[in-house]
Parts: structure tokens; sequence; C-alpha cells
């Protein structure tokens, strides 16, 4: 990692816990190995995120229906999608540390721990699949796994989804929320951790469809990295050659990310044929096919997968969006995304008028959008402060307030600062997000 590139990610994680955004996981007591909490700002950040990713691919499609599915399911489920018996990594120990590490990589032959060379064991394939017991007995016939995709949940509930609604192929069932792997090698901050959230859309076609389809939601899909903020130059697509995609995709294309530690994987976008519903339907013994009310023609629908990490997503918005200005740091986030869209500041938190009326216009304002409240320090300190957690309006109320029902009004990004009617501050700040 060069220098430059590695002081940038530490400025990152250092504003990112002084600010509130992430906090290691149980740090009173030592912290768990790369487990994270995201406080108060960041979960803010990660709800606007993910409420963004739900308004422009389920709410404003009439394509795309959504489900939230159980965390544990029948572990038939990933017998038949194949979890079982191919999602693990190849494993090697150093025979000297005995520390473990996948071996696809390693570069050259010393322990990236202790230096040792040429001290490996032989290459074993470890599975990923994070094994809990239901019930009080921890016998193999309660036996479960916390799912390490949400996407099966997505063809096990295909025959319901189909009977429940009127949605007709092509169309997609989308689900958001926690999946667990037992990586062998987490860290990086949150880029790979054995907890992490998905944004996930299994879109079913007539395989004779699939290819333009694939350019819909890779063009959706570059769509969406405008609309968070990550900088476009930064990603590139990598397509995935025979034999290094995974065992169900005929097709993928990884969005991968210029981050601090190289170039890795931000998204996936994968043309799964239909190899999930084909097991399920054989496996479970259940008609998963799709009958077209037209002509009457059964099949089972292929599918389009594009895959969103919300953790992901959160560290390159962060890095795309961390800027200094001179002594001045601040998040250029888009304002649809910022954890709030403005701060409300008394000039003076000792004159009770000032206070009266900036507390009115703050209770106006939270009632139509996040707002924060800040009367700590001076009004330098405070501006400081919301540029570094992307706050893109700060509103000061001063004694001129009082007297014409104006306030202070000042841009993030620009530094520059204006007089509003308090009358028209809703409309102000709802025009920019």
């Amino acid at each position: 990692m060069e220098k430059t590139e590695q002081n940038l990610m530490d400025k990152v994680l250092s504003l990112a816990k002084r600010r509130g955004f992430v906090f290691p996981s149980s740090e009173i007591y030592g912290g768990l190995a790369n487990t994270w909490d995201y406080g108060p700002v960041g979960a803010q950040l990660k709800k606007n995120i993910k409420d963004l990713w739900w308004r422009m691919f389920v709410e404003s499609r009439e394509d795309v229906v959504g489900i939230d599915a159980a965390l544990l399911m029948n572990p038939k489920v990933w017998e038949a999608s194949g979890h079982l018996k191919e999602f693990s990594d190849p494993l090697v120990e150093c025979k000297k540390c005995h520390g473990r590490m996948r071996a696809d990589t390693l570069e050259g032959d010393e322990c990236p721990y202790c230096g040792e060379k040429n001290s490996f064991t032989e290459a074993k394939q470890f599975n990923l699949m994070l094994k809990t017991f239901l019930g009080p007995a921890e016998e193999q016939a309660n036996v479960v796994y916390f799912r390490p995709e949400t996407a099966q949940a997505m063809f096990v509930d295909f025959k319901n989804v189909i009977q429940s609604t009127r949605v007709r192929i092509p169309f997609g069932i989308a689900q958001m929320g926690k999946a667990f792997r037992n990586e062998i090698t987490p860290g990086n901050f949150i880029f790979r951790t054995r907890e992490f959230e998905q944004m996930e859309i299994e879109y079913f076609v007539n395989e004779n469809t699939w290819a333009e389809n694939f350019e819909h939601w890779r063009e959706e899909m570059w769509k969406w990295m405008k609309a968070v903020g990550i900088d476009e130059n930064k990603v590139h697509e990598l397509e995935i050659p025979d034999g290094d995609r995974a065992h169900y995709s005929k097709r993928t294309i990884d969005f991968e990310f210029d981050y601090p530690f190289g170039r890795k994987e931000l998204y996936g976008l994968a043309y799964r044929t239909n190899f999930d519903l084909t097991n399920h339907e054989n496996v479970s013994g259940e008609n998963l096919k799709y009958r077209d009310p037209e002509t009457g023609e059964e099949y089972l629908p292929h599918v389009i997968e594009p895959t969103w990490g919300v953790d992901r997503t959160i560290l390159a918005v962060l890095l795309s969006s961390y800027k200094e200005d001179g002594e001045r740091v601040y998040l250029a986030l888009p304002p649809r995304i910022a954890p709030y869209k403005a701060a409300v500041f008394p000039l003076l938190a000792n004159k009770p008028e000032l206070v009266k009326k900036a507390r009115e216009i703050f209770d106006n304002l939270k009632m139509e959008f996040p707002v924060i409240w800040d009367d700590r320090g001076n009004i330098g300190k405070r501006y400081y402060a919301q540029d570094e957690i992307g706050t893109p309006f700060c509103i000061t109320v001063d004694f001129d307030s009082l007297e014409k029902n104006d306030v202070t009004i000042r841009n993030r990004d620009t530094g520059m600062q204006d007089r509003i009617e308090i009358d028209r501050l809703i409309q102000y700040v709802k025009e920019a997000i």
C-alpha cells in the first residue's frame, strides 16, 4: 500500500470512530477480531443507503417486489444450492506460527505473519458456512447454518411470490439483510467481515432474453454508484473467466474499486442460468416452473443477479467523499444519503431567545427530514464537526433572525453562506436532497 493511500485509509478510519460512523465491536472487552458496530452517524448513513436502494430498485419499479426472509433455513436449502459442497476456500497453515490463511491469496512462499519460508501445510478446503444448532441438544440432527447469502430465500420463495402477486416474467425479487461467512482471513476494516449485509435482486427472465437483461442491470449498477457518490474513476469492470466463476454462474462481472489496500471487488453481476430453481425443484420435489399466462408455456426461468454489499458501499462512499481543503476536512456525501440533511445552531447557547427560536426551527425541520442540533463551542468548531460527518447545510440563528425572520445557511461543499427566510427553509433543503 502506497503511503498516500495508507494515509487516506488511516484518516478515514480515524474519522469513522471519532465522529460516530463505525466503532470496534465489544471494545471495552478488547474487541472481537474484525467485528464492527455502526455508531449514531454510521447507522443513519447505512439506513439512508438502504432506503435509497429500496426506493430505486423496488418502490420505483413495477417489475421488482421485495421480501424479508429468515436468517436460518432448512439445511436442505444449502444442500440443493451446492453450498455445503462447493462453498469453500483453500486453507493452509504455517508450521512455525500456526497462522492460517487462504492459499489463493498468498504472494510467494513467505508466511505473512512470521516471515518463515516454505513452511505451509498442504491446502485443504475450508467450508465458509457458519454453523449453529437449533434446540437444546448440540447434535448433528439439529445442525443449521446462518445464511451465507440472501439469494437462496428468493429462489425458495419463488413459488409463493408467483402465487401471491401479479408479477410476470421478467420480474425480480429483492432482499436486503445480514449474511454470514466464516472467512479465513477477514480484514481491511469493514471490507471483509464474517457478518455483513447484502442488497440483492434475483431477476427472473426467459432464457432467450438473458443477455439484454444482463446489460440492463449492468447499467443500473453504474447508475447506483453515481447516486451514492462512489468515485466512478476508481471503479473497473472485471469479466470473470471460465474456471474462476462461481459454480452456478455462466457469466459474471465484478465491479472492482481502487481501495487504499488494492483493487478489490465492490459489487457483482452474475447470470445464474436456471441452476438454482432446477436444483430446488429436484431436491424439494415441488414444481417451480413458471407458466406463461399468454402462451401457456411452462419453464424454469433463468436469473440475472446484481449484488451490492452494504458495508463495502459505505467504505467506498467514505473513501470517495473524503476531502481536504486546506485545514478543513469534509465528507462530500450526496445530500440524499448524508446522515443529517441540516444542522441547526443558536449563535450563542447562553441566549434564551436565540435558543428558543433555533429550537422552533429544529422542531419544524425534523418533521420533514433528519436534522441535528448543536450548541457546543463556537460556530467554527460546530461547522468543523458537521463538515466531518457530511452535513450539507448548517443553519445559524442569530440576533438578526429575531427581527427579520431569516437565518444564515452555510453550504458544506463551498463554505458559502446566504441569508434565507425561515419560511423557505424546508423547501430550500428538500430541493437539494
